[in-house]
């Protein structure tokens, strides 16, 4: 195991490289990447369409694991554990906001936000008061009771960034929030999601194409040709 990075620490990576291997050939989406995230900042990860950002993110959660180098998330070497471990870890210490909402068809609105909750055996009446008050700020709390499809896309998302809150996680992962939604709507999202997240403190780490939300970020870098490349402080 690789050593630990520094006690404020909430998301690292060292030395880490991806490599796929296409038919005979074998791509790099990463090479040596290090990076360090402190509690509370908010990062935004630039590049093109391909470029490796959502590997990024899944190397982060753990759900995809380097070709070489070290993953440490809140502590723990993520990429040294069982899959098991792994997926244990995210229930209690990530919270996720895709690009597709991913909202459960079949549950409504409040049903949905409960699932993180739940999968973190976490269902009490606090956790449920707090689930409540996070659909109230979100401006949501008069559609509890309805289903997703009936749902503006941007209100959806809103729902997300709820659900991606509500067990108090130590790392929050954005792929692309408001790459289905108009701009309108996306930048009512990103406003939102900076207001929860900076509010309480939380790291967030931001992957996107656009520009657009540069200006929420402590940090921005820019991934290209599988290197991290900072852009400093905004």
């Amino acid at each position: 195991m690789s050593a630990q990075p520094p006690a404020d620490t909430v998301a690292a990576l060292v030395g880490v490289t991806r490599t796929f291997v296409e038919g005979a050939a074998q791509r790099t989406v990463l090479a040596g990447a290090d990076l360090t995230v402190a509690r509370g900042e908010i990062v935004v990860l630039l590049g093109r369409s391909g470029s490796g950002k959502s590997t990024l993110l899944n190397l982060l959660a753990g759900i995809d694991l380097p070709s070489a180098g070290a993953v440490h998330v809140a502590g723990l070497e993520i990429s040294a554990v069982t899959e098991r471990e792994r997926t244990l870890f995210r229930r209690r210490h990530l919270g996720f906001v895709f690009q597709a909402y991913n909202l459960l068809p079949t549950l409504t609105v409040f049903e949905n936000l409960l699932l993180p909750l739940e999968l973190a055996e976490r269902t009490g009446a606090a956790d449920r008061a707090r689930a409540f008050e996070l659909l109230d700020r979100v401006g949501l709390a008069d559609r509890r009771d309805s289903f997703p499809d009936r749902l503006s896309g941007g209100e959806q998302q809103r729902v997300a960034v709820a659900r991606a809150l509500v067990h108090d996680p130590d790392l929050v992962l954005a792929d692309e929030p408001t790459g289905n939604l108009d701009l309108d709507s996306g930048l009512a999202v990103l406003e939102l999601l900076d207001e929860l997240t900076r509010r309480a403190g939380k790291t967030l780490v931001m992957v996107t194409h656009g520009r657009e939300v540069v200006g929420l970020a402590n940090r921005v870098l820019t991934l290209s040709d599988g290197r991290l490349v900072e852009a400093g402080p905004l």
